[in-house]
Formats: C-alpha cells, structure tokens, sequence
C-alpha cells in the first residue's frame, strides 16, 4: 500500500493441496498483515500459525453446511476488514471470496493446479466474484480470464 500502511490479507482455503498450495505462496505475504483460515485445525498448528481461523468444511453436497460456511465467513471478513481476499479453493475459499467481494474488498482466486483438464466448479464461480482470476494451466487461460501468470508449485 502507498500510504505506509500493512496491507491486510485474508488467505483462506480448504484443507490438503488447497491448503499447501496457499502455504507455497506465505513468502509473497511478507511485509502484510494476513490471517490464514482453513477448514482443519491441525494445519494451523502444522504451519506455525497461532492466530489462524477455522471454517467450517463444506461442499455442494450439503446446503446446510454450505450457508454455515458462508456465514462464517462473512463474519471473519466483517471482523478482520481485510484489504485483500485470496483463496485457492474450494468452497469455503469460494465463500471469502463472496463475502470479500460484498464487502468491497480486492479479491484473488487462483485455482487448483489439480485441476488441469478444465477448471473447478469453484474455480468457474470465481470467475463472477474474483478481482483477479488466474489459472495454473496456460492452457486453461482465456482473454477474459481466468488469466495464466504460472504455477503455484
């Protein structure tokens, strides 16, 4: 930030490769302020992260705990007032994201470099929420996003 001020980050995805991937960019962080929040509280504890938040695991297959999800996260947005959203998926990422975007944040999508033959139904919604969408597949890249600046891993 220009006026001398930490930027603030919300870094926040599910668990597993989701997860190591958010944590493979923790350098580009540096000099931020940022919460991590995940869906496995071992992570935290994994990575050193005394401060991290927990969301709630959820998919499409379950309503229920989707809208707990969402409503969580939208708390941690409200509560923390982050300058920037960034996730690398699935939905509980997806939900910061949202809740970023109705809250006027920046918000950063990178999807899963798992997902190499075409991109996540997260990664798909992204594309209407996120400030900026990217992919780890070049040929997964399209003018119109989601855009390619490389890989994660």
């Amino acid at each position: 930030m220009t006026d001398g001020k930490r930027r603030k980050i919300l870094a926040a995805s599910s668990g597993g490769g989701h997860w190591e991937q958010l944590m493979a960019m923790r350098a580009a962080f540096e000099g931020s302020e940022v919460v991590f929040a995940t869906t496995i509280p071992g992570l935290l504890k994994k990575y050193d992260i005394t401060d991290g938040l927990v969301l709630p695991d959820c998919s499409r297959d379950s309503i229920t705990m989707s809208i707990r999800c969402f409503f969580s996260a939208f708390y941690i947005v409200i509560k923390h007032r982050p300058d920037v959203v960034i996730s690398t998926g699935a939905a509980p990422g997806l939900f910061c994201l949202l809740a970023g975007k109705l809250t006027g944040r920046r918000t950063i999508w990178i999807d899963s470099v798992a997902n190499v033959e075409k991109l996540s139904l997260s990664g798909k919604l992204a594309g209407h929420i996120a400030t900026l969408w990217l992919t780890q597949w070049q040929h997964l890249s399209r003018p119109d996003g989601p855009h390619y600046a490389g890989a994660v891993l």
